[in-house]
């Protein structure tokens, strides 16, 4: 992984912490929590690839991925509210989560301003 831009190693950072911790939700869960937050945080992962391949749809799929952060928050806080978390492992995602915001934000930031600039000439 070494080379590649921190969001990519964060959310696969990210991705790594989560699936063996989806595993482990209790049966009444599985079909629900432990399906959909690795759902996402592969989503997440898959939105910002693409925004590296495609510049030209980059803001737009930053965007998205943004949204899909959001989800991946709110299911993070909907585990821990519902005990299938514990503390640290919220604050953990939580940690993960906010560090993959910060970069994402400075990625959206660095296209609008390249957008912004006047042309060559």
């Amino acid at each position: 992984m070494s080379g590649e831009s921190p969001i990519f190693t964060q959310t696969y950072d990210l991705l790594h912490f989560l699936l063996p911790l989806a595993g482990q939700f209790p049966r009444t869960h599985r079909s629900g929590m432990a399906r959909r937050m690795p759902e996402v945080a592969f989503e997440l992962q898959r939105l910002l690839l693409r925004a590296a391949k495609r510049p030209d749809s980059g803001p737009e799929l930053l965007r998205e991925a943004d949204a899909a952060l959001a989800e991946l928050r709110i299911l993070a806080r909907l585990a821990r509210d519902l005990q299938l978390l514990s503390f640290a492992q919220y604050e953990e995602i939580s940690r993960r989560s906010a560090e993959i915001g910060r970069l994402l934000g400075g990625w959206l930031r660095r296209i609008d301003t390249l957008s912004r600039a006047p042309a060559p000439g």
